[in-house]
């Protein structure tokens, strides 16, 4: 009885942390960087220095704990792990790594008013469209293969389908991290209708190949 209270809190925390860190990612991409565009260079400082410090802290640790919960429910209690769940995971762990290496450190510059404080702010912007846009397959993958989805155990999945989920994560991912800002994401209409696209192909890929 005590073990499965345990993991019932565990999976609610892991759902609770979740639901922060993706709402602030969501509010960071599509209310701030809205307002930023519209806004006054004396009202969009006042924002970066009050609100954005404040918004940034909860966004970091609320990724951190997601993480760390998924990682406990994943390796530690020995969770169903199905296809969808270890390309959920990948993307989601790429995800809070982004937070916590490109983002944070580039938006700390961005504060403090560093000299390459511009550069900076142009690659925790690419690090967060891409994590906008890897939220929405990820988020397709772990609610449907946690809540009764019928996917394939890994042993039993064909392989295919798993090797060309990792290509796309890892060219996704090495955009984010080397390349630059391009069409599919620089907006938010085009990050939601990529996102939509992305979780459509991932979707075929876990069902159909």
């Amino acid at each position: 009885m005590e073990a499965y209270l345990g993991t019932v809190l565990i999976r609610f925390a892991h759902i609770l942390f979740g639901v922060l860190w993706i709402g602030l990612l969501y509010y960071f991409n599509f209310v701030q960087t809205e307002y930023f565009k519209e806004s006054e260079a004396s009202a969009k400082s006042d924002v970066v220095q009050k609100l954005v410090p404040n918004a940034l802290w909860y966004f970091r640790w609320a990724a951190a704990f997601t993480f760390f919960t998924g990682l406990y429910l994943l390796y530690w209690l020995s969770i169903t792990v199905n296809i969808g769940i270890v390309l959920g995971a990948v993307m989601a762990s790429f995800m809070a790594a982004n937070v916590w290496f490109v983002i944070w450190p580039n938006q700390k510059k961005v504060i403090a008013g560093a000299p390459d404080a511009a550069d900076a702010g142009a690659k925790a912007g690419l690090a967060s469209r891409t994590n906008t846009l890897f939220s929405l397959p990820m988020l397709y993958l772990m609610v449907y293969s946690a809540h009764g989805g019928a996917l394939p155990m890994i042993a039993e999945a064909s392989m295919n389908s798993l090797w060309i989920g990792l290509v796309i994560i890892f060219l996704i991912e090495a955009n984010a991290l080397f390349g630059k800002m391009n069409a599919m994401i620089a907006s938010v209409k085009a990050v939601i209708h990529s996102g939509v696209v992305l979780t459509l192909i991932f979707g075929l890929l876990v069902h159909y190949l």
